[in-house]
């Protein structure tokens, strides 16, 4: 059991978070006694969903100070309504309610509580939960979800990620009827891996995907309700430079994505491990900031002349640059765009280039650092916040 650094709110809240990042483990070693609904099991789901005021019974049979848990809400969305009949007329106020998509719940236009309820997102395992003991050469190829973690060995761990890719498109897909063609979304699967990281480009994904464009587009935003991605976006000041625009799509963990490009079967391109490593630290980011509750917005900067840098945190005028690099040796062309950055910006900014040597370096003010020194120090606060 991993001891995880996201705290519960004091009172009822939605946690969201992809099938397999210990959502059910988490709450139940939060929240011993809770009444807890489980709708994983088909039978509950089809009972609650068939009579939602099943759950206002059982609810009033509890005193107020007893934590309510309603496990994958999505699949029984009308309990939303008993809950919320709960909270304003009967003053419970301890609901834990998770889902591992919000699809359901968004399209269905279900009561999500009217803003009473916090939002909370239980993001896979951090090198700080982890202890910074698991190699980020493990952690590249084969993720951080806890079963991954825990496997026995690397063959574990890739039949582990094969399983989860297939229940992916079975069980979110298939049995929720989110498409209508899964052989089309399949193929539109495989695209996306492939074109992780990258600045979207919707026509020409959905030309490789064999899809229309408004198809396409429709794939994506059931990769973000089911919590498989995100969009980074870009970061768009008021300067005399142009920046891109469009954003990036980034996968929710770089094992599950290695396994859905197909690099559990065959050799990937030369740059896939810098993609993995991209991954992996906006992973990390993402979750520190969301853990430690630190304000402020998280995109990419670049350019259409080509000037890029990979992450950027800002905060007022406050800014951290981060590039990110998967070689082990520093090369000075690695400051190219931080230094088009610093051009531009007016604020007060710090830069960080994370690379797979051992050597931390100063350089015209960057700090060059090992991605396990970075990791440290992001998650004891001293890279943004």
């Amino acid at each position: 059991m991993f001891t995880r650094l996201l705290n519960p709110p004091r009172g009822a809240f939605f946690l969201f978070g992809p099938r397999g990042t210990g959502k059910s483990s988490w709450i139940r070693s939060r929240f011993e006694g809770a009444l807890i609904v489980d709708l994983l099991q088909p039978e509950n789901a089809i009972r609650f969903e068939r009579d939602p005021a099943l759950l206002r019974a059982l609810v009033l049979a509890r005193p107020k100070s007893d934590w309510i848990v309603v496990d994958e809400v999505q699949r029984a969305p009308r309990l939303l309504d008993e809950v919320h009949y709960l909270m304003e007329e009967k003053g419970y106020r301890r609901f834990a309610l998770t889902g591992s998509s919000a699809r359901k719940l968004k399209r269905g236009a279900a009561n999500l509580l009217a803003g009473r309820a916090a939002l909370r997102t239980l993001y896979p395992l951090t090198a700080a939960e982890l202890g910074f003991a698991t190699p980020v050469a493990q952690r590249l190829r084969y993720g951080s979800m806890p079963l991954s973690v825990t496997a026995p060995d690397d063959d574990a761990r890739e039949d582990y990620l094969r399983a989860f890719v297939t229940t992916y498109l079975a069980e979110e897909i298939r049995a929720e009827g989110l498409v209508r063609n899964l052989g089309s979304f399949s193929r539109f699967l495989d695209v996306a891996a492939l074109a992780a990281g990258q600045t979207t480009n919707v026509s020409a994904l959905s030309r490789d995907a064999g899809v229309s464009r408004e198809t396409a587009r429709g794939y994506f935003e059931i990769l973000v309700d089911t919590l498989i991605g995100d969009w980074l976006p870009a970061y768009r000041p008021r300067a005399r430079v142009k920046e891109v625009a469009q954003p990036k799509f980034y996968w929710f963990d770089p094992g599950v994505l290695h396994a859905a490009a197909g690099g559990l079967e065959q050799p990937m391109p030369a740059d896939w491990d810098g993609v993995l490593l991209e991954h992996l630290l906006l992973h990390e980011l993402r979750a520190h900031m969301h853990h430690a509750g630190v304000k402020g917005s998280l995109g990419y900067w670049a350019t259409p002349s080509g000037g890029e840098v990979d992450f950027v945190w800002w905060h007022g005028s406050v800014m951290t640059a981060i590039e990110v690099k998967s070689s082990r040796r520093y090369r000075s062309e690695y400051r190219t765009g931080i230094r088009s950055l610093e051009a531009g910006f007016e604020g007060k900014l710090r830069s960080w280039i994370v690379y797979r040597g051992d050597e931390e370096l100063e350089v015209d003010g960057t700090r060059v650092l090992p991605v396990e020194a970075f990791l440290r120090r992001l998650h004891d606060g001293t890279i943004i916040g």
